[in-house]
């Protein structure tokens, strides 16, 4: 498995649909958080959508029964995240992975080093879909999260012989997400 370059990324991106809408290069260093292409990734934005956690109903998390009723709907170009909590969002491109690449999203430096985390599941060969991302606020404080602006950066592995089973194939229930995807079983 080899990591793939911006030559790569730009020629399935424009040729078969694989990030859309793409960005040619790395756009918003002095101001706002970079998105766009890079040397070896694809630095994807949050839209400005956000479903924000509180734990005023309930005492545990479920993730086999996740409710709908933890989480507070906000759309703005900034959202703030509460202390020692999380939020849902989404992202502003939706991809296409082809059946022999795995993608893995991993955050970028300038939220974490303000103690902001992006957690995202790897992108499956064959999945498709805009991308749910969790955002921690780790620290202490509120934390701002820019909308349109870039969040985390994608790298992509092409492998080296195609997989059994991707994830197209077996209809993985995340296939083909709009919106927010909260947790399914």
């Amino acid at each position: 498995m080899t990591i793939k370059s911006d030559k790569w990324i730009r020629k399935m991106a424009l040729e078969h649909g694989m990030i859309e809408p793409f960005v040619d290069r790395n756009v918003g260093k002095g101001e706002a958080v970079s998105y766009g292409l890079s040397s070896y990734g694809y630095d994807l934005r949050v839209a400005d959508e956000f479903k924000i956690f509180h734990n005023a109903l309930h005492t545990v998390i479920d993730p086999k029964n996740i409710d709908s009723n933890s989480f507070v709907d906000f759309k703005g170009d900034v959202c703030i995240i509460p202390p020692n909590s999380f939020a849902l969002a989404r992202s502003v491109e939706y991809f296409r992975i082809p059946e022999n690449v795995l993608a893995v999203c991993v955050g970028k430096s300038t939220y974490a080093r303000c103690g902001i985390i992006t957690n995202v599941t790897p992108f499956e060969p064959g999945w498709e879909g805009y991308v749910t991302l969790e955002i921690s606020n780790t620290t202490p404080l509120p934390a701002k999260i820019y909308a349109n602006e870039g969040l985390c950066q994608v790298l992509f592995f092409e492998s080296d012989e195609p997989c059994e089973v991707s994830y197209r194939a077996k209809q993985g229930k995340y296939q083909h997400q709009r919106g927010i995807t909260l947790p399914r079983v």
